[in-house]
């Protein structure tokens, strides 16, 4: 939804305009937002209302957005949303309980290279460069640093990911070594094989600071260690040092300057190191008292949990969770019942020395029930989204696992 109504206010040249406006015009909800559930829709309807400026459905939407910004909101830590917010609501004349001088001293020098994927909050800058004409994998960014319908790689690009939605675009694409990365280690970590190819091309994804998640993207501590691991499964594995840069004192950052550390991330960086007591203490300290663990890149802490009791095989107090939250028809999910979350748990009963078996086929007989029906959107960028091929995986496993566990 975000960058989708980045293009339709930004870049009206490109091709699928009208296709983008009724995308946004039919995704609209009864109550005037946009995008997810509570505070997940700030974003995603600030954009909206942007874009479809003088439309009934953004006059709409300008009521909901005063309603949400009325009540005490607790954002969510998706990418820059606290730059995005207030950049988006000084465009559309509202004040937010933001502070906008982080974005406004952003504006006055260069940018840093983390920051290029919201390059549309900023305007084109000489500093930004492309790969392959993309910038930071975003096609907002890359259509702002375009500045109309050049020729040339990056209006191919931008063409290419527009037509494959027939208009709305995605905020991320492509992101080849986060995709191949993620199952792989999905896959093989359940006792399944991969193709062998892969493994060199994550190989050549490696540079100095490490690996980047997809073309134009800075190289960070989550894409790194999710990619050694995936290498060391897989009995190519290479030197861990590239993944230390990004130590701090008891964990890893993502990036230099980070506001928030990821839960997932250093539960990635202790499988790719194989052991870390100093990482270990720090993970288990950061489980809330009910036994599950939350996350910046995710809204579910089914992921979360699954991520850190991977990296730590196993915990009793996160199984004691899930099997406390298993919804009636065997399914998990934070709003709702879903296949994803549903693996997740899975993966963390698997861990148990306990029988499970009862809960664990409960689950996987709601997977074998979910068909062809869409993925709702969990992962966090600048807005929600669903990286479908990993969470194909990430069902693959669990259902997998499900078959040793009830074995």
């Amino acid at each position: 939804m975000y960058e989708t109504g980045r293009l339709v206010a930004l870049a009206p040249w490109l091709t699928g305009h009208e296709a983008r406006v009724r995308f946004l015009l039919d995704s609209q909800h009864p109550d005037g937002t946009w995008g997810g559930p509570g505070e997940y829709a700030l974003v995603p309807t600030l954009s909206a209302v942007d874009a479809l400026q003088g439309h009934p459905a953004a006059r709409r939407g300008l009521q909901a957005l005063r309603r949400l910004l009325s009540l005490p909101l607790k954002l969510p830590d998706t990418v820059a949303v606290e730059l995005i917010v207030p950049a988006l609501a000084e465009r559309l004349g509202l004040r937010t309980p933001l502070d906008p001088r982080p974005l406004h001293a952003l504006r006055r020098r260069p940018l840093p290279e983390k920051l290029w994927h919201t390059l549309e909050i900023f305007g084109p800058r000489p500093e930004v460069t492309s790969v392959g004409g993309i910038v930071a994998a975003s096609p907002a960014a890359t259509a702002v640093q375009l500045r109309g319908p050049r020729p040339g790689p990056g209006l191919d690009y931008l063409e290419a990911v527009q037509r494959r939605h027939r208009g709305p675009v995605p905020a991320g694409v492509p992101v080849p070594l986060f995709e191949r990365t993620w199952i792989i280690v999905a896959l093989k970590s359940a006792g399944l094989d991969v193709p062998d190819p892969m493994v060199e091309q994550i190989k050549a994804a490696f540079g100095r600071e490490g690996a980047a998640g997809g073309p134009g993207l800075p190289a960070d501590a989550d894409d790194t260690a999710t990619a050694l691991h995936a290498l060391a499964l897989c009995d190519s594995p290479r030197s861990v040092e590239a993944l230390l840069r990004y130590r701090e004192a008891r964990h890893f950052a993502c990036f230099p300057h980070e506001r928030t550390p990821s839960t997932s991330t250093n539960a990635h960086a202790l499988q790719a190191l194989g052991h870390d007591r100093q990482l270990e203490e720090w993970l288990r300290d950061m489980q809330e008292p009910e036994g599950f663990w939350r996350d910046k890149w995710h809204a579910s802490p089914y992921y979360a949990t699954a991520c850190v009791t991977n990296a730590l095989r196993g915990d009793e107090k996160a199984v004691d969770w899930v099997l406390r939250t298993q919804r009636h028809d065997g399914s998990w999910g934070r709003w709702e019942g879903t296949y994803e979350e549903t693996a997740y748990a899975i993966r963390i009963l698997s861990h148990s020395h306990r029988d499970v078996s009862k809960a664990v086929t409960r689950g996987a007989k709601f997977m074998q029930h979910w068909g062809d029906r869409e993925h709702p959107p969990l992962w966090h960028d600048k807005d929600l989204y669903t990286p479908t091929r990993i969470v194909r995986a990430e069902g693959m496993a669990a259902l997998h696992l499900a078959c040793v566990v009830c074995r």
